[in-house]
């Protein structure tokens, strides 16, 4: 990506977001989505969408990318100071990528049900980042007071392409948070239609314009 902000300007900064041109053109066509997007929509939940509803906590993937290489101190300062430590339900977006920097080839969703005493991932990929979310899981769990939690790979809609993994976690994560909101528990989730993942680009361009960004 160009450095240049002349070159590639700002589409939209929302909270801890910030959105450039370049990010937004990603929806336009058959790309992959990168972190930009899924943190701005991350942050869209938590400060609009479930504002009200405290039970629920959505990690930025930067965030969670950074955790990954945390020792147990700077972890501890960092659940607690965005008071995940007691959250019931905790949204990790979560990427391959083995570095600190942005960037890899594959999202999947990690979620966590401090009711259910469960880790559920979500893999729209087959099984592709289950060693990633098993490796964030046995880094955390401690730290949020569930030694004996569990993991439990969870079947759900594959992706038809090589590029929609981003969007699938987006609407899988839409999709949780909807039932949660409603059910307080994950186990008996409902599958994911295929028309949610089909209308999702769309839906987000709207969403960035309708909060004043550029197109």
């Amino acid at each position: 990506m160009n450095s240049n902000s002349k070159a590639d300007p700002i589409s939209l900064s929302f909270h801890d977001s910030c959105l450039r041109m370049s990010d937004v053109q990603l929806l336009h066509g058959p790309h992959w989505l990168n972190d930009q997007i899924l943190s701005f929509y991350y942050e869209y939940l938590s400060h609009v969408k479930y504002k009200t509803n405290n039970d629920l906590h959505f990690i930025a993937p930067e965030v969670t990318q950074c955790m990954k290489y945390m020792d147990d101190q700077e972890l501890e300062l960092l659940l607690g100071q965005s008071q995940a430590t007691n959250k019931p339900f905790i949204f990790f977006a979560l990427n391959d990528n083995e570095s600190t920097e942005a960037g890899g080839t594959h999202w999947s969703l990690l979620v966590f049900s401090r009711p259910e005493k469960t880790f559920y991932h979500f893999d729209s990929y087959g099984n592709n980042n289950t060693s990633n979310s098993v490796e964030l899981m046995n880094k955390i769990k401690e730290l949020l007071g569930q030694r004996q939690a569990k993991f439990r790979p969870m079947r759900c809609l594959q992706q038809a392409n090589g590029y929609d993994c981003g969007i699938h976690v987006i609407c899988m994560t839409d999709h949780i948070a909807d039932y949660l909101n409603r059910y307080e528990m994950i186990d008996g989730l409902p599958p994911l239609h295929i028309d949610a993942v089909k209308a999702k680009r769309t839906e987000l361009l709207k969403l960035i314009l309708s909060l004043g960004g550029k197109g």
